[in-house]
């Protein structure tokens, strides 16, 4: 990146609290990309579980646990990537407030953690909500599959996250 990838209040923030020093070009290049690296392209498409978040046009946020196992992401290309949307009357609670949002404000931001090592990884970008027999056959059980367009990726350290063991969840039926 050429320029600085942080607003007004992410430089003020910085020199206030922060160090604004820390953030050379150098380190901007090594910690915040406009693509996924292909090195990390299996360990997204190996992650069972992101969190998404949204916002309304004035501004409400969302964030949600989109779940579903490996595979649930698939990287179409370094700056693109998609995932399906799940019938929400089946397992969901039916208000499809992240399709919504997207649908009047395409900004997304998606938060990839493993908590075996800490891993974390925040890929945001525009997103879009496709229903087209390409997007669908790659997501068999979607209802609609969203396809984001990668405009920031930035790796974090593993501070502060717990080392957690997964367990088998018995599966939920439907009410």
């Amino acid at each position: 990146m050429t320029s600085s990838p942080f607003h007004a209040g992410e430089l003020d923030a910085q020199q206030r609290w922060g160090n604004p020093e820390l953030w050379t070009e150098a380190r901007i290049g090594q910690l915040i990309w406009d693509r996924i690296p292909e090195a990390i392209h299996a360990r997204i498409e190996a992650a069972p579980f992101f969190f998404l978040a949204t916002s309304s046009p004035d501004g409400r946020c969302d964030c949600s646990f989109k779940g579903g196992g490996p595979g649930l992401v698939k990287v179409l290309a370094a700056d693109r990537l998609a995932f399906p949307h799940f019938e929400a009357r089946v397992k969901g609670n039916g208000a499809y407030m992240s399709l919504g949002n997207i649908l009047l404000n395409p900004y997304v931001s998606l938060l990839f953690i493993d908590f075996t090592d800490g891993a974390r990884l925040r890929v945001n970008g525009r997103a879009s909500i496709h229903e087209n027999a390409e997007m669908m056959a790659q997501f068999p059980q979607a209802e609609c599959v969203v396809v984001v367009d990668i405009e920031l990726v930035a790796p974090s350290c593993p501070s502060y996250i717990p080392r957690l063991v997964a367990v088998e969840q018995p599966a939920h039926t439907a009410k």
